[in-house]
């Protein structure tokens, strides 16, 4: 261990480099994608960094050491991407802390601190691909701040280096430091607007080119075609933001609707699968997609009642769109819209993925007593696909049992479904907290054991009950509600608000939605929960008008900008015009004034005009009241006093025939004086002339009044 150099440039440049790494990690880090042992490892070699550079100490590895842990690591390397990791991205990432680390350890070159500066603009570029969210622009920009004053350091100090012979007095390079950081920020500010205009300007082609290596959320396995019971309450544990949802009209929130994403019908007795066959949606002439297709075939007349929004994603993975029930049209920047038989609608164009899109439902829902008289018999087609019962392993006899114990006094089908829903709530309790062992049945082992358990146990349970009594019924996974926020009139949906209900069928209306899910404990929010609205406001505006950023944003943007550009000019010219219609009748009331008292009018515009003559002479006033001052008390300011008194004496020995020539100094200038009786005071003049001027001395300015006037008198 050794002490670092003392020299001010080459301390701003390792502050500014070790700024610039932890930077680059913090980035990295706040995408919460890094796994713990890498955050602590990493963490606390950054600390011990720093903890050296504030002591003013190095600890350096040989070179050797450096080169056996990278040739260790290669071989850990192959391991990480097969075995630990699983994924090319985050091994490449622990790739690149891990030569982080050494380097920053074992540094020896020039080039070794290029290379920490490349590293750490790696780990904003693994950021960048892990993910979307506005921190990373507030990362960024402070980045782009410690590169650029990093690399204007780094290029004095090797400067400075190659002029060995001539060093900077270390107070005179104290001094950079404040220009150093004023340039670093005003390069950075100009490359962030200008990169901001470029972006705003340049023509949406094409995106995702890294998102290809960007891991899966864990919310896509619940909302695929295959689900296994307890991946929804894996996904309720999280707070992570899904969505934002904007429903035209409602300011208040007043809405509580189901966000249904896929349907599920196929049950094995561990997991639910959907083998469905997928439709193409037609596009209508206006863009949108028709959705029909998920209202089946409903032959009562109920009267409509549509509900229209706007879904802003997040990029969770998911390729289903999450819609309201019974979907009528969807629009968005989608080649293609597939819908299956369940009413899931998919995005069937891989080149973009799911951002925004809006969307219309019909919400309306047919009367109880309207359900209670469909008793009409159920299509071959919904009783053979909706009715199956698990064979391996068989149902437990316990289920069909308990299913018409319950439902031993209802005379309909409706009555027997909601009899079933309001058993399962009142009797069961609701808890995240999943089975510490995975169950040979888990439906039968919640019913007839645990009691307890998430939405998944409950929807399952009474999806296979009324299946058990002959009524057509599936489980749906999507979300419900979410928090409004004030702020920006959008529902947040989060991982908690994950939802598995039921749809049973009945005929005539269709399929009819159920929730047997008690109510759960309500999210807490405390005196922080307003600002996080407001944060999440900056989020959602990211979100679109970033990340979502295209063509149509682009048109979007350009008509706003004409409109607003028009309105402008049309209400400077009318202000211009109004200005100068007022200046045109000032201009005739004085007019008419000075006809009527022209020796007033001719006053005041002398008045004017001395006053304008007075402001434009105003700084060579201040000048002469300065010079009068100097005159009289020439010690205030020696320097200056002795300027003005030589300024004097020269110009009063001009007018006797000696004049200066600019070629001769003040010495020069006595010896051309040929009068002697003259030259003994010029001389003693420019003695204390000299020393006032050039030493500050303000006893020899003092002495130059009089000794003028006894060359005034010669």
């Amino acid at each position: 261990m050794s002490r670092s150099p003392d020299d001010p440039i080459t301390r701003y440049f390792q502050v500014s480099l070790y700024l610039l790494i932890v930077t680059g990690f913090v980035t990295l880090a706040s995408t919460g994608k890094l796994d713990m042992p890498a955050l602590l490892l990493v963490s606390l070699a950054l600390l011990c960094r720093g903890y050296l550079l504030v002591r003013g100490r190095t600890l350096q590895l040989p070179e050797r050491w450096a080169s056996y842990l990278t040739l260790v690591y290669v071989v850990f390397y192959v391991c990480d991407l097969f075995l630990l990791s699983g994924s090319f991205v985050s091994a490449t990432v622990h790739l690149v802390l891990f030569i982080m680390v050494v380097k920053m350890f074992s540094v020896q070159r020039d080039r070794d601190h290029v290379y920490l500066a490349i590293i750490s603009f790696l780990s904003v570029l693994a950021a960048a691909v892990l993910t979307v969210d506005a921190v990373f622009f507030a990362a960024f920009c402070v980045f782009l701040l410690l590169a650029a004053s990093t690399f204007i350091s780094m290029e004095m100090r090797r400067s400075s280096a190659r002029v060995s012979a001539c060093r900077t007095p270390p107070a005179i390079t104290r001094r950079l430091t404040g220009p150093l950081s004023t340039t670093a920020l005003a390069l950075a500010l100009g490359t962030a607007l200008g990169s901001s205009l470029i972006f705003f300007i340049m023509p949406r082609l094409s995106t995702g080119y890294l998102s290809a290596y960007a891991p899966h959320n864990a919310l896509v396995s619940g909302f695929s075609d295959d689900v296994r019971l307890g991946e929804i309450g894996q996904i309720q544990q999280s707070n992570t933001v899904v969505m934002h949802i904007q429903i035209d009209g409602d300011i208040r929130g007043a809405y509580d609707l189901k966000w249904r994403g896929v349907a599920l019908r196929a049950f094995d007795g561990v997991r639910w699968s959907n083998p469905q066959q997928q439709a193409t949606a037609l596009s209508n002439p206006d863009g949108n997609y028709d959705l029909s297709t998920t209202r089946a075939a409903t032959l009562a007349a109920l009267p409509p009642q549509l509900v229209r929004y706007r879904v802003l994603m997040e990029p969770i993975g998911a390729s289903v769109f999450f819609l309201a029930p019974r979907p009528r049209s969807l629009s968005g920047n989608y080649r293609m819209i597939t819908v299956d038989e369940g009413g899931a609608v998919s995005n069937g164009d891989r080149e973009h993925a799911i951002g925004s899109y809006r969307a219309v439902s019909d919400i309306g829902q047919p009367s109880p007593e309207e359900l209670r008289h469909a008793t009409a018999e159920v299509p071959p087609k919904i009783a053979i696909q909706y009715l199956q019962l698990p064979q391996l392993p068989p149902l437990d006899p316990r289920l069909p049992q308990l299913a018409g114990d319950v439902t031993a006094r209802a005379p309909t089908a409706y009555d027997k479904a909601e009899a079933i829903e309001s058993y399962l709530q009142k009797q069961y309790g609701y808890t995240l907290q999943l089975p510490s062992a995975p169950q040979r049945d888990p439906v039968a082992y919640f019913l007839f054991e645990r009691k307890a358990g998430h939405c998944e146990y409950f929807a399952s349970s009474m999806a296979l009950m009324l299946r058990t009594l002959g009524i057509p019924a599936r489980v749906v996974n999507g979300f419900r509600g979410g928090e409004f926020n004030s702020v920006t009139g959008s529902y947040i949906v989060r991982g908690r608000d994950a939802h598995s209900w039921v749809e049973a069928y009945f005929p005539r209306y269709g399929w009819i939605t159920f929730d047997p899910t008690p109510p759960g404990a309500a999210a807490s929010f405390g005196t922080w929960s307003r600002a996080s609205l407001y944060v999440d406001a900056l989020r959602e505006f990211w979100r679109e008008w970033v990340i979502n950023y295209d063509f149509a944003h682009q048109m979007s943007l350009s008509n706003d900008m004409a409109v607003h550009s028009r309105r402008w000019f049309d209400g400077a010219r009318v202000w211009m015009r109004q200005r100068y219609a007022a200046l045109l009748q000032r201009a005739r009331h004085v007019q008419a004034q000075a006809e009527r008292s022209p020796g007033r009018s001719v006053g005041m515009a002398m008045g004017v005009i001395a006053l304008v003559i007075l402001l434009l002479n105003l700084g060579g006033l201040r000048r002469m009241v300065r010079v009068r001052r100097l005159v009289r008390n020439p010690g205030r300011a020696p320097q200056a006093a002795a300027s003005i008194w030589y300024g004097r004496m020269l110009r009063s020995l001009g007018r006797r025939g000696w004049r200066k020539l600019p070629q001769h100094t003040p010495k020069e200038f006595v010896g051309t004086i040929g009068d002697a009786k003259l030259r003994g005071p010029v001389e003693a003049f420019t003695d204390h002339y000299e020393r006032a001027r050039f030493g500050n001395s303000a006893q020899d300015a003092q002495a130059l009044p009089e000794i003028y006037e006894e060359i005034r008198k010669s």
